[in-house]
Order: C-alpha cells, then structure tokens, then sequence
C-alpha cells in the first residue's frame, strides 16, 4: 500500500515518524546519513511549499518513502554544480522543477519493485516540467537504476553540505510535459 501526503496535515506528521523510522534502519552504515541531519532536513522539506510524500506500507512495517517540493525561484538547489550548463536549464521559476529529495527503502523491500512504485506515485501528477534529484557518484547501480526508468545525468554537484559527497544532478521530463517522438 502506497499513502500519499502534503502540507502539514496529520497524516503529513504521521508520515514524518514513519520516514524517519525508514531511514533509521536503511541508512545505518552510511556516516552522512545521520538520523539527526535527516530530520532536520525532513522538517525543512516539509515547510516548502508544493512537498509531496508518498510512504509504502507491507503489513503495517513502513517499507519505504520518498518525497520532494518544487525548487523555488532564486534556489540554491543548482549553486554546487560543477558542470557548465545553459543559464535556462537551471533557471527556476518555483513551478518549473520538482526536487526528489529523497527515495529510500528497506532492505527486505528492495529489488521488489516498491522503489519505482514510490518513485512513480510520487511524480504522476506533478504538474512541473521536470525533476531533479542528486545520486551519490559512489552509488552506480543507483544511477543505472534511475537511467532505466529515464533520468538523465545533466553534470556533477557539491552541496555546501558539511562532509557531502559528490553527486550526479539528474533530470527527468515530467509524464505531461514529455514529447511524443
């Protein structure tokens, strides 16, 4: 079962606790991941305007989640990225891009299928043009996994994150806004 939340509704909260219980066992052995800075960017995530969660539930365990909210203009989303790229392709507008934040899942759930479901629950109906998101340089599977369901690399990021590591910054066309070949 996939629930879906925005705002700051109760089940928004509710989705808080159950993300963060997710991210507490899926990210125990990554010293970056910290539970700590995962809450406090959960919060800071759930204060834009536009975040989006969606969270995947197998008999009552939370199995995974994955939420995001539209970049706003001026976002400092795109100041780490050491790629050159046209000034448009960057350009915000607080309508035009959609950041996924973050997608995660369980260890029992993963190569199930549960981590498209939640990608796709999450991005059907988002009326932006496109979608970012960042993926760790020392995960290649995870980039591979992303090319497979469209996602292109557009160049390399560092967050002015204390201790980030390098990403790749990806692009995807939003399903309403993709052309028809």
């Amino acid at each position: 079962m996939v629930c879906c939340c925005t705002g700051q509704s109760t089940s928004a909260r509710t989705s808080n606790r159950s993300a963060a219980a997710v991210y507490a066992k899926a990210a125990e052995t990554d010293p970056f991941c910290a539970v700590d800075r995962f809450a406090e960017g959960l919060d800071s995530w759930m204060a834009r305007p536009g975040w989006s969660c969606v969270i995947s539930y197998d008999d009552g365990q939370p199995a995974g989640y994955a939420y995001g909210a539209p970049l706003p203009p001026g976002s400092r989303w795109w100041g780490g990225l050491l790629t050159t790229v046209p000034a448009d392709t960057i350009a915000e507008t607080g309508t035009r891009t959609y950041a996924l934040s973050e997608l995660m899942v369980r260890t029992p759930w993963r190569k199930t299928g549960t981590a498209q479901r939640l990608h796709d629950a999450l991005l059907a109906a988002r009326p932006e043009e496109h979608a970012t998101l960042l993926v760790d340089q020392d995960h290649p599977k995870v980039r591979a996994l992303y090319e497979s369901w469209g996602w292109q690399t557009l160049g390399d990021l560092r967050p002015s994150i204390p201790d980030a590591p390098l990403f790749h910054a990806m692009l995807l066309d939003l399903p309403q806004h993709r052309q028809v070949a």
